[in-house]
């Protein structure tokens, strides 16, 4: 048997050690993807933060999140306000329904003239839309 699960113990820390390496990994990604998406840091100084990233990941990670954290957090939340904005746009788009009488009068004409209703229901469809 391998040398790293022979105890409990030993099992339990070596999990402890990958999470923090996989949560490491995932603050670096979101340092990196953070400074590549904003628009206010000239070349220069995402060339400095890629070269401290890459050399010295832990400490280049906490440095940009000390420094950098503040607008980090302003970012995200204006790119969630937009997304929520273009969501409820697209659902306003989506579920609306002629709101005018003619409107619906000339949706069920045309109802009427494809042969889907008959006379009478065109009828109660146009008394309900001058209603």
């Amino acid at each position: 048997m391998d040398a790293i699960t022979n105890d409990f113990g030993d099992v339990l820390l070596w999990s402890f050690w990958f999470f923090i390496w996989i949560a490491a990994l995932m603050v670096w990604f979101r340092c990196l993807f953070d400074m590549f998406g904003d628009h206010t840091l000239s070349g220069w100084a995402k060339a400095g933060w890629t070269i401290v990233l890459v050399f010295v990941p832990w400490l280049g990670a906490l440095i940009y999140l000390i420094a950098r954290g503040r607008s980090m957090t302003e970012r995200q939340l204006s790119k969630a306000a937009e997304m929520q904005a273009a969501q409820e746009q697209y659902i306003k788009q989506v579920a609306s329904t002629p709101t005018s009488a003619a409107d619906q009068i000339a949706s069920a004409k045309s109802l009427l003239d494809s042969g889907v209703i008959d006379q009478g229901e065109f009828d109660a469809l146009k008394a309900k839309a001058l209603a």
